[in-house]
C-alpha cells in the first residue's frame, strides 16, 4: 500500500472540508405582530376571541367606568452573531482566517384594547417601534 497517496488524500480532505462557507442567521417575527392586530382585532369582538388571536394580556386593568382595558407590551431584542471561517492546507503552505459579524434589532409593541360593559372590544391603540 502507498501511504504517500493516503496521506494526500487526507490532507486535502481535510482541506476542503474547511472552505464550506456559512449562511446568515434569520431573525424570525413573533407571534403578536401590527399587521395581525389590525387585520383580526376588531370593534365588536368579544374578550374570548381576542385571546385566541392574541394570547392572554400582559395587564389588565379597569378604567374609570370600571370597564375592562387589557395591555400587551411586548419588548424584544435579537441578536444575531454569524461567523465564518475557511482553512485551506498544503503540505508545506496553510492559511487560516476567521470573519465575524453581528446585527441587533430591538423592538417594542403596546396594544391598548378597552372593551365594553357586554366584554366585546370598544376601542383598541397600538404603538410600534423598532430601531
Amino acid at each position: 500500500m502507498n501511504y504517500k497517496w493516503v496521506l494526500w488524500g487526507l490532507c486535502l480532505s481535510i482541506g476542503l472540508a474547511g472552505c464550506g462557507g456559512s449562511q446568515p442567521a434569520e431573525i424570525k417575527d413573533e407571534r403578536l405582530t401590527v399587521g395581525r392586530v389590525q387585520s383580526e382585532i376588531k370593534v365588536g369582538m368579544p374578550a374570548s376571541q381576542v385571546v385566541e388571536i392574541l394570547g392572554s394580556p400582559n395587564i389588565v386593568t379597569t378604567d374609570e367606568k370600571r370597564r375592562e382595558v387589557w395591555m400587551y407590551d411586548k419588548v424584544s431584542t435579537d441578536r444575531v452573531d454569524t461567523a465564518s471561517s475557511s482553512y485551506g492546507t498544503l503540505i508545506i503552505l496553510g492559511k487560516n482566517s476567521r470573519d465575524a459579524s453581528s446585527s441587533q434589532r430591538q423592538r417594542t409593541l403596546t396594544i391598548i384594547i378597552k372593551y365594553d360593559d357586554d366584554k366585546k372590544v370598544r376601542d383598541l391603540a397600538y404603538n410600534y417601534t423598532q430601531f
